[in-house]
């Protein structure tokens, strides 16, 4: 017999401790048209789980209507100490920035 004890035989479940389970990193898009944002971080066994948990914990009044969720260790990020290597090859490209260019007279709201 494998069943533990009073549950008329059925094979023992073994449980896994929710501190083994994945982290995930949850973002939430809160209407159409907006860019989903960091919502916060949950713990689950898998994807389906984490969007489940997710929706439960974060978007409890309806404000969302798209969920993601990422594995914290599938995460890449760069660090703040190479933000000089990063960012300064766009430095030198300072056309891109609109104060070389005039607004029109004629177009309202520029």
């Amino acid at each position: 017999m494998s069943g533990s004890i009073g549950d008329g035989g059925a094979p023992a479940r073994s449980v896994v401790p929710e501190k083994a389970w994945p982290l995930w990193e949850v973002f939430i898009r809160p209407s159409r048209g907006l860019s989903h944002t960091h919502a916060g971080s949950l713990h689950a066994a898998d994807a389906t789980m984490a969007i489940a948990n997710a929706r439960d914990l974060y978007t409890r009044r309806a404000e969302g209507v798209s969920i993601w969720v990422v594995r914290s260790a599938d995460l890449v990020a760069s660090s703040p100490d190479e933000k000089d290597a990063l960012f300064d090859p766009a430095g030198d490209k300072i056309y891109r920035y609109p104060t070389f260019f005039t607004a029109s007279e004629g177009v309202p709201g520029l």
